[in-house]
């Protein structure tokens, strides 16, 4: 059994984990998924962390964190720049995966009123992957009557790491009217340079994942939005499709105090369905998801997929209005 996970998760790390992370909660970790969301909001910094926890009913669990940051030139506003972290790790192997991305992006105006809106962005990224031999098991180990880490597994491993650059390039078109009417779609292309992430002497390149994406809000009443949004992903044989919509609805927003809340339900083609709840507090954002697995995977799953958590929080520096005195003549 062991020796069937053993070279089960060998094809993971080659071909399945060739693919990307995802998110249920992709709207909530914006430069990961178009590198021209850098600098994209009202205020001055922005901080996100995302965590996910996914599988842990099946095996050992698949564990994501990402950590982005971003902002904007003080004197050149319309560039934005960004950095964002993600650590995976998965299955009995401890198949990590790190990468470090930088990110720039330029705003341009279409309109003089700022209706009309296109930023297009680039990053570059430090990619690593390793897995643990150790913790695997081997037949070689087993000494007639159990099993004894002391025996050599007779595997030889030339290499358990790896590391690459990675290229991706993105843009999103802004279509906005005010804080309550607006849309915002773009597509995004990442791996241009197909990097070679394979451990051993085949050379396994890493697919170009494509995206595309759009979300908006919608006013319904004085107090009510809806949120929907739709994004596809692309890469090699691999498709994911999510469409859903949230609701928000915002309990106060006067004299400097903002809190509002969400909630919504979201649909992952061929895999699961999950819902979503979050919560604006002055300037922090706290969201909430949960997969529910429908796919061939449920008689192991038993229908629970993952748990994920986004966070935000973004600093608005205090501009003080420039007041201008003006000087009576002395003959009024």
């Amino acid at each position: 059994m062991r020796v069937l996970l053993f070279s089960f998760l060998i094809i993971v790390s080659f071909q399945a984990h060739s693919q990307d992370i995802h998110w249920s909660q992709f709207n909530d970790n914006p430069i990961f998924q178009n590198p021209a969301n850098a600098g994209h909001f009202i205020g001055d910094y922005r901080f996100i962390g995302n965590y996910r926890d996914q599988w842990r009913s099946v095996t050992v669990p698949f564990s994501t964190l990402s950590l982005s940051s971003d902002s904007r030139l003080i004197k050149y506003n319309n560039i934005g720049y960004g950095i964002s972290f993600f650590h995976d790790v998965v299955g009995d192997g401890q198949f990590r995966t790190i990468e470090l991305q930088g990110n720039v992006s330029y705003h341009l105006k279409l309109t003089s009123d700022s209706t009309h809106n296109i930023r297009v962005g680039m990053n570059f990224g430090l990619n690593h992957r390793q897995f643990n031999s150790d913790q695997f098991f081997f037949d070689n180990q087993f000494d007639g009557i159990s099993y004894n880490p002391a025996l050599s597994s007779g595997e030889t491993f030339q290499s358990d790491r790896r590391s690459n650059m990675s290229v991706g390039v993105g843009a999103i078109y802004h279509y906005y009217i005010n804080e309550r009417f607006n849309f915002i779609g773009g597509v995004g292309a990442f791996n241009l340079n197909r990097p070679d992430q394979g451990f051993f002497t085949t050379e396994i390149k890493r697919e170009i994942r494509t995206t595309f994406f759009g979300k908006g809000i919608y006013k319904l009443t004085p107090d009510l939005d809806l949120v929907p949004g739709i994004n596809l992903s692309l890469q090699g044989k691999y498709r994911e499709f999510v469409v859903g919509s949230s609701i928000k609805y915002t309990l106060v927003k006067r004299l400097g105090e903002y809190r509002a809340l969400y909630a919504g339900i979201w649909y992952r083609n061929k895999d699961a369905a999950f819902i979503t709840a979050g919560v604006d507090y002055q300037s922090w954002f706290f969201g909430l998801s949960y997969d529910i697995n429908f796919s061939k995977l449920v008689p192991a799953s038993r229908a629970r997929g993952g748990i994920e958590i986004a966070v935000r929080y973004i600093i608005h520096r205090f501009k003080p209005k420039k007041i201008k005195h003006r000087i009576c003549p002395d003959y009024i």
